[in-house]
């Protein structure tokens, strides 16, 4: 299950429901969805500017609701795009919104933060629950089908301390394939401080070209 089925699943696949023959989708439900896929794409890919315009804009749309529900899913999923890119701080958006939130949600949030409680394990997405009852185990990441979900997993078991030099590829390799800027250059600079710890001259010359070629390429992108 992806990270955008689980966490806005109000807001799933409603371009295609808009092209079905039922009833038209209200406006506010395409505007967010849309809004919150280009928000997190944008964090993913490195631009700031853009993620905070977008999802400002899912915002207003999901607050003409009045749902605490949708709004703590908008925020938590504007924090697991943080945790996957190794931004470790707390989700600052969910906590006003805690005290109304749905277990679930208060569970997901948790989780994001290293502590969730063990008798709210079920209540994490499938993915999630089974690399968290997983532990540190890198298969269990790896069968996680959605990148960004993977990502998540992977960031919360760095954030326990508990990351391999395997779970440090995978996830490097994840946001790779995925052309994801941001978590690259995070998960390579953690690479780097292993190799550099570790005395291994070679490995961080290589990384450090890397990382410099991932860099230039985004100033040269750069208007």
């Amino acid at each position: 299950m992806s990270l955008f089925s689980r966490v806005l699943p109000v807001l799933l696949l409603l371009s295609l429901a808009a092209c079905s023959s039922g009833p038209k989708a209200p406006d506010w439900q395409m505007e967010a969805k849309n809004s919150m896929e280009r928000a997190v794409a944008a964090y993913l890919e490195g631009n700031s500017r853009v993620e905070a315009m977008e999802f400002g804009r899912a915002r207003s749309e999901l607050s003409s609701t009045g749902r605490t529900d949708l709004m703590a899913r908008a925020e938590l999923l504007r924090c697991a795009s943080r945790v996957a890119s190794l931004v470790l701080e707390p989700c600052a958006g969910f906590e006003p919104l805690r005290q109304d939130a749905p277990a679930a949600e208060r569970a997901y949030a948790d989780y994001l933060e290293g502590r969730l409680q063990p008798q709210d394990l079920a209540l994490l997405p499938a993915s999630q629950r089974a690399a968290a009852a997983a532990g540190a185990d890198v298969a269990a990441v790896r069968g996680i089908a959605d990148p960004l979900s993977q990502l998540v997993a992977a960031g919360v078991i760095f954030r326990a301390g508990r990351a391999s030099p395997a779970l440090l590829q995978q996830a490097v390799d994840t946001a790779s394939s995925q052309g994801w800027r941001r978590p690259l250059l995070a998960w390579l600079g953690v690479q780097l401080q292993v190799a550099e710890k570790g005395g291994d001259a070679e490995a961080a010359a290589r990384l450090r070209r890397r990382i410099a070629l991932t860099q230039n390429a985004a100033a040269s992108a750069k208007p």
